[in-house]
C-alpha cells in the first residue's frame, strides 16, 4: 500500500526541490514529489528521462545549475545519478550556484571516503550534505516506500525533515557522521548481493535436478530461503523477463566497493568475494546492459541442460 506523501497546505508556498538524475530511481522520486503538490526542478542527461518527468509535472533544466536556480533558502539538491565520478561532476556545476545554508541529498551507492570528501567540498560552499542513499527500488521509491538511510549533522537533518518524510515513510537515522549512510548501503547490497548469486545458484541447480523453476520458487518464497531480492529478480528470470531495472554493472560495483572498504578495515569474509566475482563474469560475459536477474541465464550457461529439459517452466 502505497504512503501518503507530505502535501503542502492549502495557503502553503509550494514546496521547493532541485533533482539531478532522473532515471529509474530518480523519475519515480520525481513523480512522488510532483503529485505531492511540490515544485520540482529536473536534470538529466536522457531525453526519456526529461521526458517522464516533464509528463509529472516536472521543470525540466538545462544544465545542474539551471535546476538549482531559484531554490528557497532551505531548498535542496536531490543528487541521483550512478556513481562518484558522476555526482562530482553535478555538484561541480550545481554547488557554485547554490546559496549557503541549502543541502545536498548524496543518494547514489558510493564509497563513504567519496561521500566525505564529496561533503567536505560543499561544506566549504557553505551547503549542508545530507548521506542518504536509498533502496528498495522504483516501485518502493514511487510509492515512498523506500529505506533511506540518513547520516547528516542535526541541523541539516531538522531542515530536511520535510523532504525526506515526502520521499519515505522508512527512514533510518544511521548518525551524524557523513559517511555512515553510504557504509550502510555497502555492507546492504554486499548481502543483497549474496543472496542474489545463491537464489540464482539454486534455481540453475533446481532445474539441473529436474525440477521446475517457477515451483522451486514457490516453495523458497514461503520458506527458510526466501530473500527479498532473490524472489523478486527469479521471478523475473524465470519468465524471462530481463529488461533492465537494475543493470547487472550496478551490483557489481557495488559488492566492489562493499569488498573494497571491507579491506579497508581488515575485514575478510567467505562469500562476499565470491558475489563481486559472479557479478563482474557476468557483466563480462556479455550481460553488463541486462537486469541483474540474467544471473540466472548466466548461471544456466555455465551449466547447460537443465532448462532445456524442462520448457515452459
Amino acid at each position: 500500500m502505497a504512503e501518503a506523501p507530505v502535501i503542502p497546505g492549502p495557503n502553503a508556498a509550494p514546496l521547493a526541490v532541485a533533482v539531478v538524475g532522473a532515471g529509474n530511481m530518480g523519475g519515480a522520486m520525481v513523480e512522488r514529489l510532483c503529485e505531492a503538490g511540490w515544485a520540482v526542478a529536473v536534470h538529466d542527461t536522457a531525453a526519456a528521462a526529461c521526458e517522464r518527468a516533464a509528463r509529472a509535472g516536472a521543470r525540466v533544466a538545462s544544465s545542474a545549475a539551471d535546476a538549482v536556480a531559484g531554490l528557497p533558502p532551505q531548498g535542496a539538491l536531490i543528487v541521483v545519478v550512478v556513481d562518484a565520478a558522476q555526482t562530482r561532476a553535478v555538484l561541480q556545476q550545481a554547488a557554485p550556484a547554490m546559496q549557503p545554508g541549502q543541502a545536498v541529498l548524496l543518494c547514489p551507492t558510493i564509497a563513504p571516503a567519496d561521500t566525505e570528501a564529496l561533503a567536505a567540498e560543499l561544506t566549504r560552499h557553505g551547503l549542508h550534505a545530507i548521506d542518504a542513499p536509498m533502496s528498495g527500488g522504483p516501485a518502493r521509491a514511487r510509492d515512498g516506500t523506500m529505506s533511506l538511510m540518513v547520516a547528516a549533522s542535526s541541523e541539516a537533518r531538522a531542515a530536511q525533515d520535510t523532504l525526506l518524510r515526502a520521499l519515505s515513510s522508512r527512514i533510518f537515522d544511521i548518525s551524524t557522521r557523513v559517511g555512515d549512510g553510504a557504509r550502510t548501503k555497502l555492507v546492504n547490497n554486499l548481502l543483497a548481493g549474496i543472496n542474489l548469486v545463491g537464489a540464482a545458484e539454486v534455481l540453475a541447480l533446481a532445474e539441473r535436478l529436474g525440477l521446475s523453476a517457477q515451483r522451486t520458487l514457490d516453495v523458497i518464497g514461503q520458506s527458510s530461503g526466501q530473500s527479498w531480492i532473490g524472489q523478486d529478480r527469479m521471478a523475473r528470470a524465470v519468465a524471462g523477463d530481463f529488461e533492465p531495472r537494475a543493470h547487472m554493472t550496478l551490483l557489481e560495483k557495488d559488492t566492489r566497493l562493499a569488498l573494497e572498504a571491507a579491506q579497508a578495515v581488515g575485514f575478510a569474509g567467505p562469500l562476499g568475494a565470491a558475489a563481486a566475482r559472479t557479478f563482474a563474469e557476468a557483466s563480462a560475459a556479455g550481460l553488463a546492459g541486462q537486469d541483474d536477474a540474467a544471473l540466472l541465464k548466466w548461471l544456466r550457461q555455465q551449466n547447460p541442460g537443465g532448462e532445456d529439459q524442462h520448457p515452459g517452466q
